[in-house]
């Protein structure tokens, strides 16, 4: 008897979301290396290629993009089930689920800025619902909301025009068939 060997084949959308990932994946860690002035705030620089992502191929792509970066990067920071991953994939899933409904708003108001600005606000929402009900079981964890606020605010939108900018200039309408960004 002959052991049967199962070979899967990689298809041409499991290569690209591969390539995207680790992309997002680079960016979560040279980000992690970045000091900041007060924890949780950061750019937030793997959500822009999760943003062209959804915009680019659409929201299934973009979930595969974003867990896959929450948990290869945690396993590469060493904080795999620590805190701060639980915090990164609840921002995550609560941004992903604000992007899959915000994908349905008027396309001539809502583009790569907004959503951007959406999922940044949602990404806090949902950190700051997880620290609260866990890591920090008092009310006084909200009074760091403006702070979280004017950071989604500014992040939200610097990555939101580099999303437009480069989908502008790598991915035209033309080429692309997705929504006009």
């Amino acid at each position: 008897m002959t052991p049967s060997i199962i070979e899967i084949q990689p298809t041409r959308d499991d290569a690209r979301i591969a390539r995207l990932a680790a992309s997002a994946i680079v960016l979560s860690v040279a980000e992690a290396a970045i000091p900041l002035p007060l924890p949780g705030v950061k750019p937030g620089l793997a959500n822009i290629v999760i943003l062209i992502v959804l915009l680019r191929w659409g929201w299934r792509d973009a979930i595969w993009v974003a867990l896959l970066r929450v948990f290869a990067g945690s396993l590469l920071l060493g904080q795999f089930f620590a805190p701060g991953f639980f915090l990164a994939l609840a921002g995550s899933v609560t941004s992903l689920t604000v992007l899959g409904l915000a994908m349905h708003l008027p396309r001539r108001w809502f583009g790569p800025v907004s959503l951007s600005i959406f999922a940044a606000f949602a990404h806090i929402g949902g950190q700051l619902v997880v620290a609260r009900l866990w890591l920090v079981p008092h009310d006084g964890v909200f009074y760091l909301v403006p702070v979280f606020a004017l950071a989604a605010t500014v992040f939200g939108l610097v990555n939101g025009l580099v999303a437009a900018k480069l989908l502008r200039d790598i991915w035209p309408e033309h080429e692309t068939g997705s929504r006009r960004v």
